[in-house]
């Protein structure tokens, strides 16, 4: 999957040095409920056990072919959120130097185009922290609409404290 600026392609153990490079800024992980990597050895770890699916792809950025960041979705018995069993959560995030320059929201378009024609989802999630309204603004740059659910997510790193909003998107 690809735009002019980025591709979607499954992670590669080659990916742990530039995994580490914008996994370990602790403003990136906690935002997205995970802690931030502590050692390439880590984020090589990572790739391995939870990246290496079929629902979890790398943002490259095509220009320098690096991968910048992550983006999958989970299924009803994975997700954060209570969806249904045709349903799925959208997850994704970036690199801090590529905040704010739209490459999420076209990874996010990517995915939403593959979960409703290529895996034919009902409907399709999305949440983000209450703190991480960027994140948000993503989302409803991608037709989904806030639900007014709030969630605690007890599996995410600062879910047990911090609730998460609940978006859902709109065909």
């Amino acid at each position: 999957m690809e735009t002019e600026r980025i591709l979607l392609r499954y992670w590669e153990e080659s990916d742990a040095e530039s995994l580490f490079k914008y996994a370990s800024d602790s403003d990136v992980g906690p935002r997205a409920g995970w802690p931030a990597h502590k050692s390439e050895e880590e984020s090589l770890e990572i790739i391995r056990t939870f990246f290496h699916n079929d629902t979890t792809w790398a943002i490259v950025l095509k220009e320098t072919g690096e991968s910048i960041g992550c983006i999958g979705y989970y299924t009803h018995e994975t997700s954060n959120i209570p969806i249904g069993e045709n349903d799925c959560e959208v997850g994704y995030w970036v690199g801090k130097p590529y905040w704010n320059k739209g490459i999420c929201t076209e990874a996010l378009k990517l995915m939403l185009d593959y979960c409703i024609h290529e895996k034919h989802f009902k409907n399709i999630w999305a949440d983000h922290f209450t703190g991480n309204p960027a994140s948000g603004r993503v989302m409803e740059k991608c037709s989904f609409s806030d639900t007014g659910m709030l969630n605690r997510c007890s599996q995410l790193v600062g879910g047990d404290k911090e609730m998460v909003k609940v978006f859902k998107y709109n065909r």
